[in-house]
């Protein structure tokens, strides 16, 4: 998995056709999205730190409006 902007990482949680799944564990938080039971993107944050991971193809997952970049 590679770095994503914020921005990428909601248009892929906010789709209908994804679902997503978050979990908590003391000061770390992670939220994972999938796509047909495969995981796309993810989400960790521990304390203040927070950064967003997806996979190698997913532009291929995101609505039309964000895939200007």
């Amino acid at each position: 998995m590679k770095l994503i902007m914020k921005t990428e990482f909601d248009n892929l949680r906010l789709n209908d056709k994804h679902e997503y799944e978050s979990d908590s564990n003391g000061d770390k938080q992670t939220v994972k999205i999938y796509c047909n039971d495969k995981l796309i993107a993810k989400k960790l944050q521990i304390k203040k730190s927070i950064r967003y991971f997806g996979i190698k193809e997913y532009k291929q997952y995101l609505t039309e409006e964000d895939q200007h970049a």
